[in-house]
């Protein structure tokens, strides 16, 4: 049976780099304790005779084959962009120049 103190969770919370109140400490520590008992639940249900699994059904390759396709040539890649430069799409800076 879990049982998260409050010291875990201001811990926890430094770990995150969040700022939490005393008030909020002792809330968060009942709420991460039920969270955590629920969990603990959960994994006393599960049976060794069920195999784990990631979905509930059985799930199929829904992919179409890798097969090539011919595809657009540059000039028509280019003639929908707003600027182009040196046969490339041109874009804004978005980082300063470095030294």
């Amino acid at each position: 049976m879990p049982n998260i103190s409050r010291d875990e969770v201001a811990h926890l919370a430094r770990l995150a780099r969040l700022a939490v109140t005393d008030a909020e400490l002792d809330k968060f520590a009942g709420q991460l304790d039920v969270i955590l008992q629920s969990v603990a639940r959960v994994g006393e249900v599960a049976a060794d005779d069920i195999p784990p699994t990631s979905h509930a059904v059985p799930l199929r390759n829904v992919f179409r084959a890798d097969e090539p396709r011919p595809g657009l040539t540059q000039e028509q890649a280019l003639s929908g962009a707003p600027a182009v430069e040196q046969g490339r799409f041109r874009v804004p800076r978005i980082l300063g120049e470095e030294a």
